[in-house]
C-alpha cells in the first residue's frame, strides 16, 4: 500500500528548522459504524515508520464519535436565516453563512449568546479583528462542518459537529499502537489542533505549521488522514 499525494501540494514542507514529508492516506468512505482501531490496523499500520506522527481530519473523528445531526431534523428559524447574509464566504466555504449551520450555532448557544457574538463580531472587524463572534459563541460552533454537497453527496443532508475527548481518543491509541497520534481541523484559512497524545504535548504549533497549507485539501480527495514524517538529512 502507498500513500496518496495532493498533487495541488508539495510532499515536503519547513517547519521548526527541519523538513517534514506529509503522506496522505486514501481511505474508503468513513461512517459511524466504523471505529479507530480498525482504521489504524487496515490504512495506517501498512505505511507507518517509527516516530511517526498520525493526524485524524476532525471531521472523520466526529462521524465515527456519531457527532451528526441530520437536515431533516432541523428547523431553520428567522433569526437563522437574517444572521447568516451577513457572514462573508471564505476559501473553506461558508460556515455559519449557511442558514442550516447558523441554526445549529442558535441551538447549540442559545439566541441570546449568538446574537451577543454577532454584534461584537461585527464591530470587532472595524479593528481588523476577525473570528471573534466563533470565540464568543464557543459551544465548538467553529467546528460544525456538512450541509453541502460538492465533494461528496452524503454531506449535502447531515451537519457534522464538534469531536470530543480527542486528547483521551489519541492516548488511547499511542497505548494501543505505541505511535504519535493527533486530531486536527485544518482548512484553507487556519486551523486548530484538537487533540493530541501527551508525548505530543508542546508541539502542536509545529504540527500546525506542518499543516497550514492544508495539504489534505477541502475537496474529494478522501485522504482524512495525514502520515507526518521528519525528513532524515
Amino acid at each position: 500500500m502507498e500513500p496518496t499525494l495532493n498533487q495541488e501540494k508539495n510532499l515536503i514542507i519547513e517547519a521548526g528548522g527541519e523538513k517534514w514529508e506529509r503522506h496522505l492516506v486514501k481511505t474508503h468512505f468513513i461512517q459511524n459504524t466504523d471505529n479507530f482501531e480498525d482504521i489504524v490496523k487496515k490504512y495506517i499500520l501498512p505505511l507507518v515508520k517509527n516516530n511517526d506522527i498520525i493526524i485524524f481530519c476532525q471531521k472523520i473523528v466526529s462521524i465515527i464519535q456519531n457527532k451528526i445531526i441530520y437536515k431533516k431534523d432541523i428547523k431553520v428559524g428567522f433569526f437563522a436565516k437574517f444572521l447568516s447574509k451577513f457572514v462573508k464566504k471564505t476559501p473553506a466555504g461558508f460556515s455559519v453563512g449557511n442558514p442550516l449551520k447558523m441554526q445549529v450555532a442558535i441551538n447549540l448557544a442559545g439566541l441570546p449568546r449568538i446574537l451577543f457574538a454577532s454584534f461584537f463580531g461585527f464591530l470587532f472587524k472595524f479593528f481588523g479583528v476577525t473570528g471573534m463572534f466563533y470565540r464568543l459563541a464557543g459551544h465548538q460552533i467553529s467546528e460544525i462542518d456538512g450541509f453541502y454537497g460538492e465533494a461528496f453527496s452524503e454531506y449535502s443532508e447531515m451537519g457534522i459537529l464538534g469531536p470530543v475527548n480527542c486528547d483521551l481518543l489519541c492516548d488511547k491509541l499511542k497505548t494501543k499502537f505505541n505511535l504519535s497520534f493527533a486530531v486536527a481541523d485544518v482548512n484553507d484559512i487556519g486551523g486548530n489542533i484538537l487533540g493530541r497524545s501527551q508525548n505530543l504535548k508542546g508541539k502542536e504549533k509545529l504540527l500546525l505549521k506542518i499543516l497550514k497549507d492544508n495539504p489534505a485539501s477541502q475537496s474529494n480527495q478522501q485522504t482524512p488522514i495525514i502520515i507526518i514524517r521528519e525528513r532524515k538529512k
